[in-house]
């Protein structure tokens, strides 16, 4: 289930990994749609950063690669347990795909969660704690040769969940 892009898996350094994927193809992070919603979140998140991209492509080939944890939209409120343990097989196979990344950012707690149970089965702990993100958003958490870096989603309604 990779997007339609370019992709150069030695090149990626840095991966973003968000929650789910919209509801609306149309407004996926690659999609070829002229204002894809989740696209267009990333990449205005990305310049206020510092790293104003053009396109979605354009960061890819840079070296960041940005995915989503569960492959198919959100049923509910939330994602349960259960779900984000079924599609973990996916999530798995696309970070082998990447041998010379360096960091990931977890874009909320289902990506968090998908973490944590990766971890767990390679280690039986997990990578980030279960805390509020604000509290532990500071400290540093590695998982084999991995930064890792939890943080809120950034794409959909609760964008701008915390402004300090």
């Amino acid at each position: 289930m990779l997007p339609d892009i370019t992709l150069e898996p030695e090149n990626i350094q840095l991966l973003f990994i968000n929650e789910v994927v919209p509801p609306d193809p149309a407004d996926s992070l690659y999609s070829k749609a002229d204002s894809p919603s989740h696209a267009i979140s990333a990449l205005s998140l990305l310049s206020q950063a510092g790293r104003a991209f053009s396109s979605m492509e354009e960061a890819v080939s840079s070296g960041l690669y940005l995915t989503t944890a569960i492959k198919t939209p959100k049923t509910g409120y939330s994602v349960p347990l259960a779900e984000i343990k079924r599609q973990l097989p996916l999530l798995e196979a696309e970070l082998a795909l990447f041998p010379n990344l360096k960091a990931v950012l977890l874009m909320g707690d289902v990506a968090i969660s998908a973490c944590n149970q990766i971890a767990r089965k390679q280690t039986k702990k997990s990578v980030i704690p279960s805390q509020s993100t604000y509290k532990i958003r500071h400290m540093e958490f590695y998982f084999r040769n991995l930064r890792v870096f939890p943080s809120y989603i950034m794409t959909g309604k609760n964008l701008l969940i915390e402004k300090g």
